[in-house]
């Protein structure tokens, strides 16, 4: 625990000799490079076993009542931790080379390390006090990165709307650590545990919080409004960074708050699920619909989440159900895609910034052709999609199958409202697959295929190998933990068995067997593949191969124009759910039948979570946070009423709530 600590605490220090230095080479050197090898360092710490303390915990007392600092690593810390440093390793690397190639990021690059250290300080907390100031420091280190080009306005907006969701939701957490702390009489987690003498519709309440509060960072429907704004307002290596692990804090708030609460009812697992597949089916749809790559990915994330929910769901209703393998298969499900999400998703994103770095411009519609100048990065951008469409032999299916058994455990071995939660589960889960499947298909078909829309590839060429080599590195991870899932399944296991641990008698064998099974199949399908392509090679070896146009249905002279574009490939399906997506379409035809000039369509698929509920609260936040302003310069007694009325809704809250 002491070495992680120490890790953790240099994070900071690198920040802080990053921001003294001038030179902007050096700045963001030390600023990525640095975190870089502290993560790189804290990795191999983890896996040291002379270095695994798991019970050696640190406590740094006060002098203030009831108040102590406690930072200590479980199995379950220990697995956050893992992919915490584990993507920030590579997206260091990556970052480096980034900012040399856009220099207006150089000055928002010291707080990448403090954000890597306030996650993984959020995730070793053992008190709620010290978690709720790393949250929120945290928070506000993300705030500073998500606006780095704070010049631009859409930048600006992106900040203040992440920067207000995610203080509303820190609110609901405070008002569930101080529920916790009154009725076990201390701020140590560990007590939270031990004094669990709370009464059914206390600990509900605490659910129902925790799942807002940490909900939102986590970008669950419908609280994940902040997130299609902040992933593409950052820098493309920050967002990998923020939608790889750091939406994970909340998956890992949600997890670790469930270990307070004691045996849950059925209803909490039921809740999640259904969450979770509505997270996931809104998500993908949302997805579909979009123009800009990198919010495109964004919304995949609320996807993703979705599916890990889904997962949580599963655990906690094995869990009520005393289903002790339909709990190991959820809660491992959920876990392992943790890891899963991270690395696809971190290589999606850091694809997407090479994207940038080649056509300045992630608008889907004007790209295309890029497999013929960039063919490295096409490659490594199909890997990711087909990982996070969850098929074979890539990771996404193996944590995805595990949900899926989990759901048709439920299925087989419950009774009642539990069997249609399950099915809907594996319904929902399947059509979010599908849709998935679709949407990548257009992207790297739009995107990569075809020809260029525009001259922006003109001369380019493949981003250097600084952008490269980390991104080889994930893609590599996509194919090793599809093909060999169990070194992997091994440490979600035991962070599995923090949430559940009558669980832990189920023999790991049953869930390992058909993963083995599985993984066989694809080694022998990859193994018949390369022969058949070797075969080919040596069959067309000495004969000359002519290439030419694709039939053009008549047309002499086939334009990019006549290629379909993002918009045309997803109508069908926007057409399919227009009474759920409720798009708006704009048409201008053309007057001129025989000698038409032009004609303009346009269609914007608003997210209504936002339009019809948090932006008139966002509104009503600001309108109130002027009306404070305005009276700075009152009287006195302006200033006593405000305190008074703040008084008033803390006695409400202590009496009607207990806090």
């Amino acid at each position: 625990m002491f070495s992680v600590l120490a890790v953790i605490l240099v994070l900071p220090l690198v920040s802080l000799v990053s921001f003294l230095l001038k030179n902007e080479i050096k700045k963001s050197a030390v600023a990525c490079l640095g975190t870089s090898l502290a993560a790189g360092s804290g990795l191999i710490l983890l896996f040291v076993p002379f270095f695994q303390q798991p019970h050696d915990n640190v406590l740094i007392p006060t002098n203030i009542p009831l108040v102590s600092f406690a930072f200590g690593v479980d199995a379950l810390s220990r697995f956050f931790l893992v992919v915490i440093f584990g993507l920030s390793f590579l997206v260091g690397i990556y970052g480096f080379g980034y900012i040399k190639e856009h220099k207006k990021f150089v000055n928002s690059s010291p707080f990448f390390s403090l954000l890597v250290a306030a996650m993984a300080g959020v995730v070793i907390s053992k008190d709620g006090l010290s978690f709720l100031i790393i949250w929120e420091l945290m928070s506000i280190v993300s705030f500073f990165l998500v606006t780095a080009e704070h010049e631009n306005k859409e930048v600006q907006n992106a900040g203040w709307i992440y920067l207000i969701a995610t203080h509303l939701a820190t609110a609901f957490l405070m008002m569930a650590f101080v529920m916790l702390s009154k009725s076990s009489g201390s701020l140590m987690f560990g007590e939270f545990v031990l004094q669990n003498n709370r009464t059914p519709f206390l600990n509900g309440l605490l659910f129902i919080f925790a799942v807002i509060g940490f909900g939102t960072k986590a970008g669950i429907f419908p609280f994940h409004v902040w997130l299609p704004h902040a992933h593409p307002a950052a820098p493309s290596y920050i967002s990998a960074l923020m939608s790889g692990v750091m939406i994970k804090t909340g998956i890992y708030g949600i997890l670790r708050m469930l270990t307070f609460l004691g045996s849950p009812p059925l209803w909490w697992g039921e809740t999640l699920v259904v969450i979770g597949v509505v997270s996931a089916v809104m998500g993908v749809l949302y997805a579909l619909m979009q123009h800009d790559l990198k919010r495109l990915l964004a919304y995949h994330s609320v996807e993703n989440i979705g599916i890990i929910v889904t997962g949580i769901g599963i655990g906690l209703i094995g869990v009520s159900l005393k289903n002790n393998m339909m709990a190991v298969l959820g809660f491992s499900g959920a876990i392992l895609h943790v890891l899963n999400h991270a690395i696809f998703k971190g290589l999606l994103f850091l694809c997407a910034g090479n994207v940038m770095y080649i056509a300045h411009t992630l608008t889907i519609d004007i790209l295309g052709g890029m497999i013929k100048k960039t063919p490295f990065t096409a490659m490594l951008f199909l890997i990711a999609a087909m990982s996070i469409c969850g098929l074979p032999p890539f990771n996404g299916f193996i944590s995805e199958w595990l949900v899926y058994t989990g759901l048709f455990n439920g299925i087989l071995n419950s009774l009642g409202h539990t069997v249609l939660i399950s099915i809907a589960g594996v319904l929902g889960i399947a059509l979010a697959g599908g849709l998935a499947v679709a949407c990548f298909t257009k992207v790297f078909g739009v995107v990569f295929l075809g020809e260029s829309r525009s001259g922006l590839l003109q001369g380019s060429r493949e981003p250097p190998g600084l952008l490269l080599s980390p991104m080889i590195i994930l893609a590599v991870l996509c194919l090793f933990i599809g093909i060999f899932p169990w070194p992997f399944l091994n440490m979600v296991f035991g962070a599995m068995q923090i949430m559940a641990p009558g669980a832990g008698l189920v023999d790991s064998d049953h869930v390992m067997s058909p993963l083995v099974n599985v993984s066989t199949i694809f080694v022998v399908l990859i193994v018949l593949a390369g022969l058949m392509i070797s075969i080919r090679s040596l069959v067309f070896k000495k004969k000359q191969i002519q290439t030419t146009v694709t039939w053009d249905c008549g047309y002499a002279h086939p334009t990019p124009r006549m290629q379909y574009t993002a918009a045309s490939f997803a109508e069908p399906i926007g057409s399919f759910f227009q009474t759920i997506l409720r798009p708006h379409v704009h048409r201008d035809k053309t007057t001129n039948v025989f000698f038409p000039e032009g004609a303009v369509f346009d269609e914007h698929v608003p997210d209504y979570a936002e339009y019809n509920f948090f932006e008139p609260l966002f509104k009503r936040i600001g309108s109130i946070i002027i009306f404070i302003q305005s009276k700075k310069k009152s009287t006195v007694q302006s200033y006593l009423t405000l305190i008074f009325i703040t008084l008033i809704i803390l006695f409400v809250a202590e009496v009607w709530f207990g806090i």
